[in-house]
């Protein structure tokens, strides 16, 4: 994984207040939501045969909550106050054998560390190039256990556009999409700051006095 356990970064709103109109169009999560992807998960882990710890317990449930795809550091700055002996090597380590175990996906879709999506049904992302905000996409293919399923028909879509004639005998894993633009937060900063841009650009200078 890309995270850096020495990294650290300020601490985040909780998700039902991080997740209100962050993206244009609502409902892109491809997975299930709450209460319902919680208790999937955490059924997961168990079947898995990781232990469940209290503070493994208290971060799979937050991770399991969060459609934003946190970093290690947002989950540790989250979790701390209600679980103050828990380590941040905790924390990164929890999420490295769930990644490991594939109950999550480590993703590096914009600078900095590591995000981490609890979401492992068939879907694409939208990534924010100001905020780095990441939200999850609905996929073409069938829902399915892998991330991203391979399909004929998404094979046969590359192919078709000469991507996979560029490495032969290239064995694809998983195919993907990944949209990047702004978010919608961010998008109404940039409209907002615009005007104001061509009026400072537009003004006339002042000329000095004699």
């Amino acid at each position: 994984m890309s995270s850096d356990p020495g990294t650290r970064r300020k601490a985040s709103a909780p998700p039902s207040e991080r997740n209100a109109g962050l993206v244009a169009g609502e409902g892109l999560s491809s997975g299930p939501a709450g209460a319902d992807h919680v208790g999937e998960m955490l059924a997961c882990v168990r079947s898995s045969g990781l232990k469940l710890t209290p503070q493994r317990l208290a971060i799979v449930r937050e991770l399991a909550a969060d459609p934003t795809h946190p970093t290690a550091q947002e989950l540790f700055e989250r979790l701390r106050a209600a679980q103050p002996t828990m380590s941040f090597a905790t924390v990164y380590n929890t999420l490295d054998a769930l990644a490991a175990a594939g109950l999550c996906a480590s993703l590096s879709l914009s600078p900095g560390a590591a995000r981490f999506d609890p979401n492992m049904r068939a879907h694409h992302h939208a990534v924010c190039d100001r905020c780095g905000l990441v939200r999850d996409v609905p996929s073409d293919d069938p829902p399915g256990d892998a991330a991203v399923e391979v399909t004929p028909a998404a094979l046969g879509a590359l192919d078709a556009l000469g991507a996979l004639r560029a490495a032969p005998g290239f064995e694809i894993r998983a195919v993907e999409r990944i949209y990047r633009g702004l978010c919608a937060a961010c998008a109404q900063k940039a409209d907002g700051a615009a005007p104001r841009e061509r009026a400072r650009r537009g003004a006339p200078r002042s000329l000095p006095r004699v």
